[in-house]
Order: structure tokens, then sequence, then C-alpha cells
């Protein structure tokens, strides 16, 4: 079972991204065939695109959290030392879990009302709960990540080694 868990861990984001990034482009070349080729294109087709959209956006930025891929300048981490390094990083994700924590309460609002009033999508006709969970689930996972960055960043200080920067996009 530790397994499952690992391989979820290690690419429950990348799977995800998978479902909505083809659910994306297999609806926009649906869309646009039927656009082109039949003259007739649906209400649905541009909100599923919108949506997964939404979702793939907010799924990537926790993707981006465990990989430490937001951009950043790191002009100053090449003149410091090892230890503040690994401090500057645990302050940097201190504060982005702050704003995940502000971002989920007022997205959760939002989630809430639509709930209590049972708003529908104008294409769909299905509830907009669904749709409006991106911001929260996305916030969710990256208070997640943030928190195994924050718990791999101690043991690195307590160890002494260095910090994970993540991969370079460029050198």
């Amino acid at each position: 079972m530790s397994q499952l868990f690992r391989a979820i861990d290690k690419n429950a984001e990348r799977w995800l991204l998978l479902v909505f990034y083809v659910m994306l482009v297999g609806t926009m070349f649906i869309e646009v065939v039927r656009r082109e080729v039949f003259a007739y294109s649906s209400i649905w087709g541009e909100e599923i695109v919108r949506y997964a959209f939404i979702y793939l956006a907010w799924i990537g930025a926790a993707a981006a959290v465990k990989e430490r891929g937001h951009i950043r300048i790191d002009v100053l981490m090449h003149y410091v030392p090892r230890t503040v390094k690994t401090l500057l990083y645990i302050f940097g994700d201190i504060v982005m879990f702050i704003v995940a924590l502000v971002a989920i309460y007022w997205s959760w609002e939002t989630v809430h009302v639509s709930w209590k009033f049972g708003s529908v999508t104008h294409g769909l006709r299905i509830s907009q709960v669904f749709f409006l969970m991106a911001v929260p689930f996305g916030f969710a996972l990256v208070i997640f990540r943030l928190v195994q960055s924050f718990l791999r960043d101690i043991a690195d200080l307590r160890t002494g080694r260095p910090v994970y920067e993540g991969d370079k996009l460029f050198d």
C-alpha cells in the first residue's frame, strides 16, 4: 500500500494535469472541427475548455510548488551561506502558506454561496460548485506540497544538506 501512496505522491499532479490537458485539447479540437466543417458549435464546449484550463492552472501551481518551479529571483541565493539559503526558502514557504490559507478561505466562501443558491453553468446546466472548487482544491494541493517542502527543508537544515532548489530550466 505504501508503494501506491508513493506513486500518488510522486505523480498525482502529473496525472491530473494530463487528464485536464487532454480534456482541454480534445474538446477544442472537436469544437474547431464542428465549427469549421459543420458550421455548428456547442455552448458546452467553450465551458469545458474554460473550466479545464482553470483546473489545469491551479493543479499546475501545486506541481510547481512541489518542484520549486515557480519564478523567483535567486541572484541573492548564490552569495549566501547554505544555512541562510535554507532559511530563506523556509521563509518563502511560510509566506506562501499564509497566502494559500487566505485564498482557500475566500475561495471557499464563493463555493459556499454558489452551493447555497444552486448556481448552474449556462451551457452544461450543472452545478457551478464543481468548477468553483478548482481554486480551493488547487490551494489545498499547494498547502499539502508546501508542508512537504517545509518538512524537507527542516530536515535539510538539521542534517546540513544543501536545500532542494528544484531542477534548473536554464543555466
